[in-house]
């Protein structure tokens, strides 16, 4: 769980380096592990199921993940898009979905008063990034 942690808490700060100034005036998302499970059934692949909360007025980097990505909405509102996609406003109960291939153009809290949290749980390849930055 140690590896875990520090690697999901390194690749955002590094993210959120990669932003610059614009990126420095908005909260940065806090970002908890939940848990990482081995799938035996498909080798080298895992399930990470972590929880990420906005705080008001919180904007992610332009970025993919590189898996399939099931968000579910905990608190608050949060805005959703991925290239191609319709930009989406989600509140609790409500989901979405990334793909291996898209492209996480949107994804902010949409109050700028009130925080927003939500899981996500990320089908993907052990080891490989949780996140990785987009043009």
């Amino acid at each position: 769980m140690f590896r875990l942690k520090n690697t999901v808490m390194a690749m955002f700060v590094a993210t959120g380096a990669l932003m610059g100034a614009a990126r420095a005036a908005a909260p940065e998302a806090i970002v908890a592990p939940l848990m990482t499970k081995a799938l035996d059934d498909y080798p080298g692949k895992e399930a990470l199921m972590i929880t990420v909360t906005y705080p008001p007025g919180s904007v992610d980097p332009v970025h993919r993940h590189h898996a399939h990505a099931f968000i579910y909405v905990l608190e608050g509102a949060i805005v959703m898009q991925v290239r191609g996609g319709k930009e989406v406003t989600l509140t609790p109960g409500q989901t979405f979905y990334e793909g291996p291939n898209d492209v996480h153009t949107v994804g902010r809290n949409a109050s700028q008063t009130q925080p927003a949290k939500f899981m996500v749980l990320l089908l993907k390849d052990e080891d490989a990034p949780v996140l990785v930055p987009e043009k």
